[in-house]
This record gives structure tokens, sequence and C-alpha cells, in this order.
């Protein structure tokens, strides 16, 4: 069965003393059965949020990693260094770091090597914009990403991938991926992971849908069939907001 899964990446929002009233708030909750709590605070509140949910059943994601081991790279973290935090868990490849950050997927190749070296878990973003389902080339970019990102890794290395579709258009905006097209996409993914390697292979990796998860829309797109759980952006910042939608997997 595969492993259900909401991710909170705060992205540049939370400083200390907003990342420890959102901590007390989490720790207060019932946690649903079944479901695995990730949340992705700044690098400098890695630590401190490690330390403060080590009890609880939450995993500490970062949200980003260098790709060298160390060196001349001014402001950069290294997997060492995220995992010496007690970080295991790191997002590679969000539309964010592709379109601002100019990381390609050589450098995203480069990263998950990295990272899978160091035994750390990865969450891959793939995503297209608008631009490219307006010309149907989606499926094509997807396919893509996932080739130059992904497939150059062996069968175990998979034990280790979590994949996150994120349609560009849908990043921040209020527009939301139709649970249909989430569905399509996610199926997609999957069914081009089966054609590379496997069927057992494919069926065991949780897939993702991130792009404006709301409490009121989680629901109806965590009950698409090949959507596993949500990498979510503005709602994770609110406790109540996001226990809403880890909670959306209820029957």
């Amino acid at each position: 069965m595969r492993q259900k899964i909401v991710a909170g990446n705060w992205k540049m929002n939370n400083d200390m003393a907003e990342t420890e009233m959102f901590l007390v708030g989490l720790k207060k909750q019932v946690l649903p059965e079944g479901v695995t709590i990730m949340i992705a605070p700044a690098f400098t509140n890695l630590n401190h949020t490690f330390q403060s949910v080590r009890e609880h059943p939450v995993t500490v994601v970062a949200q980003n990693m260098h790709q060298s081991e160390n060196g001349a790279f001014t402001g950069e973290v290294s997997a060492g260094m995220l995992k010496s935090v007690g970080v295991k868990t790191v997002i590679l490849g969000h539309s964010e770091r592709r379109s601002l950050f100019k990381e390609d997927n050589d450098v995203l190749a480069e990263k998950v090597n990295t990272a899978l070296a160091h035994d750390m878990e990865v969450i891959f973003c793939i995503g297209e914009e608008l631009s490219h389902r307006e010309t149907d080339d989606h499926f094509t970019l997807i396919e893509e990403q996932l080739e130059e990102g992904l497939f150059h890794l062996s069968e175990v290395s998979w034990k280790n991938i979590i994949i996150a579709y994120e349609p560009v258009w849908a990043i921040g905006t209020g527009e939301t991926a139709t649970p249909d097209q989430a569905q399509e996409m996610h199926a997609f993914i999957r069914k081009t992971i089966a054609e590379k390697y496997s069927n057992s292979i494919a069926n065991k990796v949780s897939i993702l849908y991130g792009g404006s998860v709301k409490p009121k829309n989680a629901k109806e797109i965590f009950a698409q069939k090949d959507v596993d759980g949500g990498l979510v952006g503005g709602a994770s910042l609110d406790v109540e907001s996001f226990m809403a939608i880890a909670n959306a997997f209820k029957k």
C-alpha cells in the first residue's frame, strides 16, 4: 500500500517565533492515522523544528540542498549539513527553484544523486507551465523531467523517491487542477515509471499533488486513485488549515 503524505512547504515564511507558535499548535493536534505528516521550514529553523517534534510522528524536511559535498558555495547547504541537524528528507526541483534559480534537469539529477548517496529521502517536483498545457505539450514535458531527473536511478533507489506533481499555473494563483486533471497526470506519471522500470515500482511510489491545495478541495483531490497526498504551500502556514487538509483522507 502506498504511503499517504501531506507535506507543508513553508517557502520563505515563518521566523523563529512564528515557527514555534505553529509547532505548539501542531503538537496539540491528534494526527490522522496512516498519513505521514511533513513540514519544511526555513533552513534557519530546521534544527529547532526537529528537536521540537522529535517525540511526535512528524517528518522535518528541507526545501532544497546543494549537489556538492562542500566547497566555495556561499549561502548553500549540503546534504551532510542537513543530516547533521536531523533532517533526512529534502524537496528537490520545486518549480520556483527551476524558474527563479534556473535549476535544470541535469543539476537536479546531480542533487538527487547526492541526496541518495547520503541515504536521504527525496520529494522530487515536476510540473508544467500554462503554456505547455495550452499547446498540449504537458505530457511531453513531464516525461522529460522524469527521464532526465530520475530515470538514471537504479530500481532500489526508488524506495527513497516521492514524486510531487505541481502544475506551475496552479501554484499560488488560487487556480487548482480539477480532480480529473490531477488524476490524469498522476496516472500518466505512474504509467511512465512502470514503462521504464516495472508496475511493482510504479505502484509503490507516492505521487503528491501540489498547486493551491486547500481544506475545501483536498478531499476531492485526495480521493483520486493515483493521488497519494499533497505538497501544500500557503495553506500549510496555519495549523488548523494544514490539519484540515491532513484529515481530508478520512472517509
